[in-house]
């Protein structure tokens, strides 16, 4: 029989020829070469088999656990393991007096040195990281003056009365939001000769312009650029704009900026309750 490598059998597979070699060997007393041609296993397996069944019987051919023990050669304890977990979940390397502002491979690399004594490669610090189900991510931005308690509150009370509400009256909700808008385009990559770097030109003063726009749950989008910061007239500008594109009446949410409570803008939606309201 054709030679074959046992290990590349499945654990059963395995089993089952073990089984198999002890057992000619047992009622014909098949010599090891003989074994080998009709098994196929290498000799020197062959005799590894038998003397496991000599010294352990029948159940010493079972599949034994191969390779390294789990935890063996680990540079780090499972306790301190835990401890850097806990540290990377509960805050920023600043925190802790590391100067760093996110957690990186790095910023991880000196937390292990500085508190245990462990230095790593960026590499392992990488695989530990994998093992402990983290991933590189990109951190979301969030107002410092959000206050999460009134966003959920708002979002499981007020949203789903405004929406009910909307629906009754056979309205739209939009949402809306003002930006400012810098006017120079993404810096991009093109061919050139080597050595003569091409030169974008570019204004050395930018025109301040602003966008406010309004988007709906279905994916409508409004919007308006116009040169300047957002005030009230220009706020009431697009607002007049909005209300003639759109015909059903109008739950505009706006966020807390000052021209939202400006007076004149108060005034100008007093009459307008039946077309748009914020």
């Amino acid at each position: 029989m054709e030679r074959i490598d046992v290990r590349r059998l499945t654990m059963e597979g395995r089993r089952m020829l073990r089984q198999v070699v002890v057992r000619l060997r047992k009622q014909s007393g098949m010599s090891v070469k003989e074994l080998s041609k009709v098994s196929g296993a290498h000799p020197t397996t062959i005799k590894g088999w038998l003397a496991r069944a000599r010294t352990e019987g029948e159940k010493g051919l079972g599949e034994k656990r191969r390779g390294r023990p789990v935890g063996a050669c680990r540079k780090l304890t499972l306790a301190a393991e835990a401890w850097i977990r806990d540290q990377i979940v509960k805050g920023n390397p600043q925190q802790i007096k590391l100067p760093f502002a996110l957690w990186t491979r790095p910023a991880i690399r000196a937390l292990i040195r500085d508190h245990f004594g462990v230095d790593l490669q960026e590499r392992l610090v990488g695989k530990y990281l994998k093992r402990w189900g983290f991933t590189p991510q990109r951190p979301v931005k969030r107002a410092l003056e959000q206050n999460p308690e009134a966003v959920r509150q708002w979002l499981e009370q007020d949203y789903p009365r405004l929406r009910a509400q909307a629906a009754q009256e056979g309205a739209v909700i939009y949402w809306g939001d003002e930006t400012a808008v810098k006017e120079d385009a993404h810096w991009v990559r093109g061919y050139a000769p080597r050595g003569q770097t091409p030169v974008l030109a570019v204004p050395a003063r930018w025109t301040t312009l602003s966008m406010i726009s309004a988007i709906s749950p279905q994916g409508k989008v409004a919007f308006q650029i116009v040169e300047g910061s957002i005030d009230a007239v220009r706020f009431i500008t697009f607002l007049t704009a909005l209300i003639q594109d759109v015909p059903q009446k109008i739950y505009l949410v706006v966020d807390n900026l000052r021209v939202h409570h400006a007076k004149v803008v108060t005034a100008w939606l007093a009459d307008k309750k039946d077309r748009i309201e914020l």
